[in-house]
């Protein structure tokens, strides 16, 4: 049993559930999981965070950081830029799980 400080932890590192077609493809047929992360955290904690929260096995984990785009404000205040972001795909298992609908992703 994991203790609340913990959970926190893991919680903050998981941001939440990437929900796309491409990825809910990928959940339905190679038991592939999509999260955006905390761009600090590394791979292993990736995993321990997922194994831990989800209580499942996670066999490998791949990260990629997406950069932010520039995108139009107004015609007044010009241009700006969207946040950067850390994606982490997430292989799980055979057998394993991770049902996306009742994280609220």
């Amino acid at each position: 049993m994991l203790s609340t400080e913990q959970l926190n932890y893991y919680r903050q590192i998981i941001r939440r559930p990437v929900v796309t077609e491409k990825s809910m493809r990928m959940s339905e047929g190679d038991n592939v999981y999509t999260f955006e992360v905390d761009p600090s955290a590394n791979k292993v904690e990736v995993r321990r965070a997922v194994e831990a929260l989800f209580d499942v096995s996670v066999t490998k984990v791949n990260t990629m950081r997406l950069r932010g785009k520039q995108r139009r404000r107004s015609y007044r205040h010009g241009t700006g830029r969207t946040a950067e972001r850390k994606k982490a795909i997430v292989t799980l298992a055979p057998g394993d799980s991770i049902d996306l609908v009742e994280m609220g992703g």
